[in-house]
């Protein structure tokens, strides 16, 4: 079973972008995306064979999720369940016999940090939701989590310690997550490998230097750890400022 998380950083944007193409060429089972960046009705997709799901943000151009897939769930639930939190679209959770497939988009810090407070009660509250999960079934979730883990994670480690996305509180989350029964899939595969990136920022020339940061993951269940068969990113997709992550997974 193949499984793809793409932050498309707007999608009627990167549909003029080659976004068909790079779908059917990565042909997975579970393609998800974050940042849809729309509202009901602005882009149809023609995918055939695939059921569609978005979650939208009620703010205008800003936020959002979608699940295609080929496997139609027994359940399908948008947000989890706070209303704090569930407003930004920023959670899909398929139900399956065996399993519950989850898109994610993290909320971002911001500049200045302005969001970090919050940023951390999000992470409390969907950790919570995912282990509460994971109680019942296993659980594969993926998505934007706007965290490098660890300083491999990304190119300039020192000169971004405390900015958004690598604060200590950011990491410390992380590594609660990876403490709590979960698997960082591509470090479970990769455990050491180097300057390879998921998101690069638009300035200063910083995908064609690869002076990225690997903040798109999928993470599992320990429970699934047996069945994982292989992890990669796809950087050599183009159409956003993310790539396309995958983990292939015996289910």
């Amino acid at each position: 079973m193949k499984l793809i998380s793409w932050n498309v950083n707007g999608l009627r944007a990167v549909l003029g972008k080659g976004f068909y193409e790079s779908f059917k060429a990565l042909d997975a089972d579970f393609f998800c995306l974050q940042e849809t960046k729309m509202q009901e009705g602005q882009a149809v997709l023609d995918l055939p064979g695939y059921y569609q799901y978005f979650n939208y943000a009620e703010k205008k151009g800003y936020s959002g999720t979608a699940i295609f897939t080929k496997h139609e769930p027994l359940n399908v639930t948008y947000g989890i369940g706070i209303d704090e939190h569930d407003h930004e679209g920023r959670v899909i959770t398929l139900e399956y016999p065996d399993y519950y497939f989850i898109t994610v988009y993290t909320p971002n810090s911001q500049d200045g940090l302005k969001r970090l407070d919050y940023r951390m009660k999000w992470e409390d509250d969907f950790l919570a939701y995912v282990k509460g999960l994971a109680a019942k079934k296993h659980v594969i979730y993926c998505g934007d989590l706007n965290v490098a883990h660890e300083e491999i994670d990304l190119k300039n480690p020192k000169t971004n310690h405390m900015n958004a996305g690598f604060t200590d509180e950011e990491r410390a989350k992380m590594t609660n997550v990876l403490s709590s029964g979960f698997i960082d899939t591509f470090r479970y595969f990769y455990p050491d490998r180097e300057n390879i990136y998921s998101w690069w920022s638009y300035r200063f020339h910083a995908r064609e230097n690869n002076s990225g940061w690997r903040i798109d993951y999928f993470i599992v269940s320990e429970s699934l750890k047996d069945k994982l068969v292989s992890a990669d990113i796809h950087n050599e997709v183009m159409g956003s400022d993310h790539c396309p992550v995958e983990l292939v997974v015996d289910l």
